[in-house]
This record gives C-alpha cells, sequence and structure tokens, in this order.
C-alpha cells in the first residue's frame, strides 16, 4: 500500500518567496481569463482575488519547477466553476431601490450608453472577435482563451480542465467552427472569403 505524499514544510519567508517568484508574474494573465469568463471587471477581480488566496493557501502542494501558470489556471477555472453552480442555484435578486430610482429619475427614457467592460479584450482581438468570442458557450470560450490567446499546450489546458486530451482538441474543434460561424457575416464584409 503507497503512501500519499508528504506535504513540504515552508517558513514564511519561502511561502512569500515562492508566490511572489512562481506566481505574481501570472497576475495578468489571470485577470485576462477570469475576465474572459465572467465577462464582469469585479467578478474577474474577485476570481483572480480567490484564486490568489487559494494558491498560498495551499501553496505545500505547489511542485516547484512546474509550471505555475497551469497550476494557477486550474485553480481559477475551479472557482470559476464552483462559483457559477453556486450562482445558478440561486433565485435571482433585484434591487427594487434601484429598480425606482432609475423609473423615477429624469432620464429614464434617455437609452444606456455602450457597455465598455470589453476594452482590454478589444484591444486584443476587435469588437466583432471579441463579442463572438464572449457569446459562446464558456466551455467553448475557455478552451479558444487557454489554447489561441493564452497558448497553452494541448496536454497543459487537459490538465487544467481536467479533462482527456482527445476531449481538449474536439472541444476546441468545434469551439473554432462556432466562432467562424458566429464571425462569418463579419469576415464577408471585411471582404474575406468565408
Amino acid at each position: 500500500m503507497s503512501e500519499a505524499p508528504k506535504k513540504k514544510v515552508y517558513t514564511d519567508t519561502q511561502k512569500h518567496d515562492i508566490f511572489n517568484r512562481e506566481f505574481m508574474p501570472h497576475i495578468d494573465s489571470m485577470y485576462n481569463f477570469a475576465y474572459r469568463l465572467t465577462t464582469d471587471e469585479d467578478d474577474a477581480n474577485d476570481l483572480v482575488q480567490d484564486t490568489y488566496l487559494k494558491a498560498f493557501r495551499f501553496i505545500t502542494s505547489f511542485e516547484q519547477g512546474t509550471n505555475a501558470k497551469a497550476w494557477l489556471f486550474r485553480i481559477l477555472k475551479n472557482s470559476f466553476i464552483n462559483d457559477y453552480r453556486k450562482k445558478s442555484k440561486q433565485p435571482a435578486k433585484v434591487d427594487y431601490q434601484e429598480v425606482e430610482t432609475t423609473y423615477n429619475s429624469e432620464d429614464a427614457d434617455a437609452s444606456h450608453t455602450v457597455d465598455l467592460r470589453t476594452d482590454s479584450v478589444q484591444d486584443m482581438i476587435g469588437d466583432e472577435v471579441a463579442n463572438a468570442l464572449n457569446a459562446l458557450p464558456v466551455d467553448f470560450r475557455t478552451v479558444i482563451i487557454l489554447c489561441d490567446i493564452e497558448g497553452f499546450t494541448y496536454e497543459e489546458m487537459a490538465k487544467i480542465l481536467d479533462i482527456p486530451i482527445g476531449t481538449v482538441r474536439s472541444r476546441l474543434h468545434r469551439a473554432r467552427n462556432l466562432l467562424k460561424e458566429k464571425l462569418r457575416d463579419y469576415a464577408d464584409s471585411m471582404g474575406y472569403d468565408a
């Protein structure tokens, strides 16, 4: 009978050193991934904060010298899924005070401004592509982000998503086809043959 691997014991200084050296360089990638999953700045910030809290809390289970970015992405993805499940089981909440205030305000009939939350993504991939990507179901959006934007290998993606590599490949294929369909009209209008 094999024994479970022993947990590493680190001093507080060692924990902080590992955290700063291995985890912090990936904070921008983590935020970008979180934002693309949640499509909300506050939710993305909360998700990244939760991910880094968990990473520090469970730092003894991180194997130094392995892919810290993939380990963090897996924590973030699992946190997102768990939070999504929790939220989907809760009834929708309405702030009646906010509705009443908006209804009674002078600009109740005015059209609202465009949602600018996707600026960071649009700078990198453009309005139409960002909108099409955000419109994909989360499983498909996730594989495209991990592979085509973050540059993870299929093997790394399989570990992050905790799915077989064959599922990664087929999901990525279907995701790219869905994205292609969503962008067909845009490509035609830009003069590309679809």
